[in-house]
């Protein structure tokens, strides 16, 4: 990771830290699940308000976590609205893979902007321990998109 890229990854985990988007409960939301990241203590939930053409109208968390866990579902939150059920679970599958892997991503063309983005924390990659604190909120999405009620990194 080059040293521009370590810097600017500091600042967007700092800010979305220390001031997390969407960081409430909201009383439309249709879809829920709780995360658990048992190796650090990392806890939230995520709400999702999907309508009937399975497009993602809000989504939102709560918990507690680290600051890279709570930066991760800040970021997520702002990139779900307006999604398809099935573009989440690309922007999943793509985060995935930058978090765990150095080889090139399945990267879909038309969330080349939202997969950039979260280019910033595929730097976890370096700390095999906090790839579970950066796909927490994603794995709680996917679990509350399926209609599960909970989601774990174990």
């Amino acid at each position: 990771m080059s040293d521009e890229l370590r810097e600017l990854y500091q600042e967007v985990i700092l800010d979305h830290g220390k001031h997390p988007r969407n960081f409430r409960h909201p009383e439309a939301a249709n879809r829920e699940a709780h995360g658990n990241n048992p190796t650090c203590g990392d806890k939230l939930a995520v709400y999702l308000t999907v309508d009937p053409k399975g497009v993602i109208q809000d989504a939102a968390f709560v918990g507690r976590g680290c600051a890279i866990s709570t930066a991760s579902a800040s970021m997520m939150t702002e990139m779900l609205r307006g999604k398809t059920e099935a573009e989440a679970k690309a922007l999943f599958e793509n985060f995935q893979h930058m978090c765990t892997s150095d080889a090139p991503g399945p990267g879909k063309a038309a969330l080349a902007d939202e997969t950039e983005r979260l280019e910033m924390l595929s730097g976890v990659r370096q700390f095999p321990m906090r790839v579970k604190c950066a796909t927490l909120a994603w794995h709680t999405m996917m679990s509350a998109i399926k209609g599960d009620q909970a989601a774990s990194t174990e």
